[in-house]
């Protein structure tokens, strides 16, 4: 059955690869809000806007979007989340929070699970936290989705940050402390595709899933994949990047188990660096 798609923060990386695939295959109807759109005010903006598009699912993809472009996230955000949750539960949708492994602090020295408390004191970490706590306590038909960091050829994160800086010649400071599982927003799409068909199918696995890549790397790794690419379409001195002393001895890693996803959804995670190329090639493309 064809679910009806609500879709807030189409402009972000992963909303933009997911509106292609969702367009692409067509198997669901989907209606998209940017992030300029979804900057309500009220509860009553946010309220009509569900009601309007009268959705089986809302996906909300802006805080996910705002962290990893690098924008502050605000207690007016997690609110957004409340108002969201609540028009879902009146109007018997469902609501999918994409969230951000930065709800852990990363010092736990393992794979964080999804039942593992989130415990990641800074402002950006505890807002998260709030916001699944949130959804969870208000809409009953909810999935939360922890994702490591989305990189794309599109929309504004680590990848194109990286790659501009370094197009406008720049130095980049890199730290080898912090770690994680980047995920290409194809892949992302992927994930949150499958599971639309999954409870279009009649599946009720509500709760809090985890995806990210399984190849775990820090900023320096993964920039040095990137620049290799990005030499067969721009000249660059080898001296772009310098990686930064590390200020403390503890590595931050926020790496996620994702077995629940996949022994729920059969969604396996797919390693980031077969992606790097496609991405790169195709910033350069848009950039023409």
């Amino acid at each position: 059955m064809a679910l009806r798609v609500l879709l807030i923060g189409s402009d972000t990386s992963l909303g933009l690869a997911l509106t292609a695939h969702l367009q692409r295959w067509g198997r669901h109807e989907l209606e998209t809000v940017s992030m300029t759109s979804s900057r309500w005010k009220s509860e009553r903006h946010a309220k009509k806007v569900v009601r309007r598009s009268n959705s089986d699912i809302v996906i909300d993809a802006r805080i996910e979007g705002a962290i990893d472009s690098g924008e502050l996230i605000t207690e007016l955000d997690t609110d957004r989340c409340h108002w969201l949750a609540k028009s879902c539960q009146r109007n018997g949708g469902c609501y999918l929070l994409v969230s951000s492994a930065r709800v852990f602090a990363g010092d736990a020295g393992r794979l964080y699970r999804e039942d593992d408390t989130p415990d990641n004191s800074e402002t950006v970490g505890q807002l998260l936290a709030r916001a699944e706590e949130l959804v969870r306590s208000t809409c009953p038909r909810h999935l939360v989705l922890r994702l490591g960091p989305v990189f794309s050829a599109r929309g504004v994160n680590v990848l194109s940050h990286m790659l501009e800086q370094l197009m406008a010649g720049g130095q980049l400071v890199l730290n080898n402390q912090q770690r994680g599982g980047p995920i290409e927003s194809v892949d992302a799409a992927r994930v949150v595709a499958g599971i639309i068909d999954q409870l279009s199918a009649g599946a009720e696995a509500w709760g809090t899933y985890h995806y990210c890549s399984p190849d775990a790397t820090n900023c320096y790794e993964f920039a040095e994949v990137l620049f290799a690419c990005a030499s067969q379409f721009s000249e660059f001195s080898a001296d772009a990047v310098q990686l930064a002393a590390a200020d403390a001895p503890e590595i931050i890693n926020r790496s996620l188990h994702c077995g629940r996803i996949r022994n729920t959804f059969a969604i396996k995670q797919v390693p980031w660096r077969g992606f790097v190329a496609d991405a790169v090639r195709d910033y350069f493309y848009h950039r023409q």
